[in-house]
């Protein structure tokens, strides 16, 4: 194998001499990844020394919104976890029933000086202390990957053992009802216009008019964009069940994918294992569910054919990652629910790389992401490489942790002050 003037013996001795001259000049030649690697932090050493939290709005030209209100400013809560080392993990949520309270009053308390490495620990904690508030611990719990991923130099879908896919199909979240502008006029050349832009899929709000007239909208975006396009709608909870069951109906005369949320929602979603029992369209829903005691009734009945759990109001990544798994064991869809600014975009897409596909076929029905379409510089500026459209599909982001980079200037400039 090495000649015949080569003895096993000399061959060994060579290998070890120039592996002991390798690790001298590690050691000792001063080389510069050395130095970097004495330089650098031990990722087991990191302590976490500071919880921030930053609640932000934007003012809209005009309100927008679903079926039951209309909503003149867009608004988030970032989080900011900061350790010893200098790495810092960014998170979005909601601040919906006091969950910026929870966070500075509870959670930070639980977090700091602790090793955000140890995330089975702190996971454990922070749901304890809280009886379960989805928000707040899905905000610790994305900062903490993020923060993870960059100790560690992985993404999130590295993290948990490799991506699935490098890019994900969006479906556009558009045709909101608009102050003082009829659907009738809006929807089918907003419609248009996204196709333009690349978009396969879209969705579009209904429920707020009187129902025929909403189904008259429908028919003329579906004549719009042609049967290629796949076509969803929202119905935000405003619509009985027996409305809901006839409006469905019609929706499938259409070819419409989904009917999403049609009933009144509620963490019990009553009335929808009857829903999707009455209809052949798939009925989507979850968006409100904060955690995985909550998704698994509604998996179980049979509530949604299509359940949407939001990584940043149900406890994070590894709650929609169960969820999702315990839905494909009674073969139920996972589309995760995605209404934010470019941190829930990120999260999101590193869930959506994780999820495989919905079966074995050659043309397989994959997850999609939702992507918010209006005016929202949470997702557009507070990045410094916003998610671009290309060919109907959004690429996941490679980077460290979440794998985008925060504007701090930007978290300044949309700050509520007071």
């Amino acid at each position: 194998m090495f000649g015949s003037t080569v003895k096993r013996r000399e061959f060994l001795h060579r290998a070890g001499t120039a592996s002991f001259a390798g690790a001298a000049f590690g050691c000792f030649g001063g080389g510069r990844h050395a130095a970097a690697a004495e330089q650098d932090p031990k990722p087991s050493s990191l302590k976490i020394t500071k919880v921030e939290t930053f609640a932000l709005q934007h003012k809209l030209p005009r309100a927008i919104g679903p079926s039951t209100a209309l909503y003149g400013f867009r608004d988030a809560l970032l989080v900011k976890i900061s350790t010893d080392s200098g790495l810092v993990g960014w998170a979005e949520t909601a601040d919906v029933g006091g969950t910026r309270g929870i966070i500075e009053d509870h959670l930070k308390q639980i977090l700091l000086g602790k090793n955000p490495l140890e995330h089975r620990k702190l996971w454990r904690a922070l749901w304890g202390a809280n009886f379960g508030d989805g928000r707040a611990v899905a905000a610790a719990d994305i900062a903490l990957h993020d923060l993870r991923g960059k100790a560690l130099k992985q993404s999130i879908a590295d993290m948990y053992g490799g991506r699935v896919r490098d890019k994900v199909m969006a479906y556009a979240a558009a045709m909101n009802y608009t102050e003082g502008i009829r659907p009738e006029d809006q929807y089918p050349a907003e419609a248009a216009a996204l196709v333009k832009k690349g978009f396969r899929a879209m969705k579009a709000r209904t429920g707020r008019l009187e129902h025929r007239r909403d189904l008259q909208v429908l028919t003329k975006v579906r004549e719009t964009v042609g049967p290629d396009v796949r076509l969803l709608t929202d119905g935000n909870g405003a619509f009985t069940l027996q409305a809901a069951v006839k409006f469905g109906k019609e929706l499938e005369k259409l070819d419409f994918y989904c009917f999403e949320e049609p009933l009144p929602q509620g963490l019990n979603y009553a009335g929808y294992d009857e829903l999707t029992r009455s209809l052949d369209i798939a009925i989507a829903g979850g968006e409100v569910l904060d955690s995985r005691a909550s998704a698994r009734d509604r998996i179980v009945d049979r509530s949604f054919d299509i359940i949407q759990p939001d990584v940043t109001l149900c406890g994070g990544v590894a709650e929609v990652l169960f969820i999702a798994e315990m839905a494909r064991l009674w073969s139920v869809q996972c589309v995760p629910h995605c209404w934010g600014g470019a941190l829930a975009i990120a999260a999101t897409l590193q869930v959506l790389a994780l999820l495989p596909p919905y079966h074995w076929g050659f043309t397989p029905d994959e997850p999609m992401l939702e992507f918010d379409t209006y005016e929202n510089p949470f997702r557009d500026e507070i990045i410094t490489r916003s998610f671009q459209l290309q060919q109907g599909h959004v690429e996941i982001p490679t980077g460290h942790g979440l794998g985008v980079e925060v504007r701090e200037e930007v978290v300044e400039k949309y700050l509520v002050k007071g």
